[in-house]
């Protein structure tokens, strides 16, 4: 069976441009452009609103010429306004060949807001169709606030249609302009509309104020709708619009009867790319795009994967671009260990593995983040410190760093049952630490080997809240030896990594 074509139409660059705060510049409304019309393959993207600004018309113009030099010039749209032709007039000095008129599609706004009767609008409406046509411009007609004209003035949604059939418009385009649909509504409303008019090209706008704008577009798909509004990451004003990943998922889960152009594969670089350049952050559990989604954190989930991936669904990340991935903290089995090292080709024994889990929920108990990277430095903690019997324990410490002053140190060290308080000063909090170290020790009549070499690093990609690594050389009349400590604060690996000396010697 054919499988019925539905074309998508993105307007993150016009309504998803109305989310607070947002303004694109010229060069990135013309990237997203490219982006959206040859990578993600959008059939059309509407790019700006006309009479808006000088730079705005610039970006059109921009995009257009690029348009015009790759074929893609009628599937680049600017929204226009019943206003006298002046918008025909900026979208030819722009270049552009396809309007996308504004009207009232509810009798509440054209009495309220424009205060003219139906017969005063669709007179300046034809006007302005014409006009187009005149100067080659292609029209698609907004019915602006369609959905509360279907619940409350549905005489006059099909007054006005019953003219706007009988015009050269190539789309009429029905808004849920303020989000107010059921999804039972949107299927009620377009099957009635759709099969009262067969044969015209009816695009379906969802908006997202109560969550259901996902929802609403499925049921649009339903009733017969021909195309479908979207916007990247759910962009637009208010709660924004239906969001691109989430339709495009669902249609091809759950419309097996419909076709749509967009590549899953680029979702995802195409959404990352207007995060950066909108400013807006995707929420970490948005569904297909944020960061969160595709990662397992439960360990008896990761252990559900490795047996015949219990814990799959169909939203396979690949798909998007993206890979599965398994959560390391408080909740982490040995399953999710398992599979994090796998990834670094690395392979523990059974007890080894064991210790290693146990460290990593230990450090998840105390909220630090733990990632993939830091595994390898974790196994080297907790299997060095496997390697020698604890009789030296550093039991507390006190480290002030105050401007104007030098940075001290109160310590309570026990060894081998025995417990020792000193405090000093030092060029630094671990140089102080280390002086009133020296004071316990040598009331032990014992030397302390030197510090030869300190380091510390962060597993690569990690950023300011990571786990670190202390590595320490020391040196005894005989030997030099390296001993390592790990936490989220680089003074106190040092202190781990000291404690560890201490036990060495």
């Amino acid at each position: 069976m054919e499988r019925r074509k539905i074309e998508i139409m993105d307007t993150t660059l016009r309504d998803g441009e109305q989310t607070s705060g947002v303004s694109f510049s010229t060069s990135e409304k013309l990237t997203i452009t490219q982006l959206l019309l040859e990578e993600l393959k959008v059939d059309r993207a509407e790019i700006a609103s006309a009479r808006v600004s000088d730079g705005e018309f610039q970006s059109v113009k921009s995009i257009l010429n690029w348009a015009e030099a790759n074929g893609h010039s009628d599937r680049i749209e600017v929204l226009t306004f019943v206003d006298n032709g002046v918008s025909i007039d900026w979208m030819v000095k722009a270049g552009a060949r396809v309007q996308n008129l504004l009207t009232k599609g509810s009798l509440n706004h054209l009495t309220y807001q424009l205060k003219k009767t139906p017969e005063q609008h669709f007179a300046e409406i034809k006007h302005v169709i014409d006009l187009a046509a005149t100067n080659n411009i292609i029209t698609n007609v907004y019915l602006e606030d369609w959905s509360n004209g279907m619940r409350n003035s549905p005489e006059y949604v099909f007054q006005y249609l019953d003219f706007l059939v009988t015009q050269p418009v190539k789309r009429i385009m029905l808004p849920d302009t303020l989000g107010i649909l059921t999804p039972k509504e949107s299927f009620d409303f377009l099957k009635q509309t759709v099969d009262r008019y067969p044969g015209i090209h009816f695009d379906f706008h969802a908006h997202n104020d109560y969550d259901l704008g996902t929802a609403n577009v499925l049921e649009a798909v339903k009733a017969g709708v021909h195309g479908l509004h979207l916007t990247v990451n759910g962009m637009g004003e208010r709660a924004g619009n239906a969001p691109m990943a989430s339709v495009v998922a669902v249609i091809n889960d759950f419309a097996p009867d419909v076709n749509i152009p967009v590549s899953e594969t680029s979702i995802y670089s195409v959404s990352k790319l207007v995060e950066t350049f909108s400013g807006v952050r995707i929420p970490s559990n948005k569904p297909i795009v944020g960061d969160n989604v595709f990662t397992q954190t439960a360990g008896i989930h990761a252990d559900g994967d490795n047996k015949n991936n219990l814990y799959f669904n169909d939203l396979l990340p690949e798909r998007f671009g993206r890979k599965r991935e398994y959560a390391l903290g408080k909740t982490s089995g040995k399953a999710n260990i398992e599979k994090n090292l796998q990834e670094l080709g690395l392979k523990l024994n059974d007890a080894d593995l064991k210790k290693v889990t146990q460290r990593v929920i230990e450090l998840g108990d105390k909220k630090e983040t733990v990632t993939k990277e830091d595994l390898p430095y974790i196994i080297s903690d907790v299997l060095d410190s496997s390697m020698y019997e604890e009789k030296v324990r550093v039991d507390s410490y006190v480290l002030m760093h105050s401007m104007g002053l030098r940075p001290s140190a109160t310590i309570s060290v026990i060894i081998e049952g025995e417990k020792f308080e000193e405090n000093s000063q030092g060029d630094g909090q671990f140089d102080a630490f280390m002086n009133a170290l020296t004071k316990v020790y040598t009331k032990k009549n014992m030397n302390l080997p030197n510090l030869v070499d300190y380091a510390v690093r962060i597993a690569p990609g990690s950023d300011s809240d990571a786990l670190c690594e202390a590595i320490i050389t020391w040196e005894t009349t005989d030997k030099k030896f390296i001993t390592r400590g790990l936490d989220s604060d680089q003074t106190v690996c040092a202190i781990k990594a000291t404690q560890k000396m201490l036990n060495i010697i």
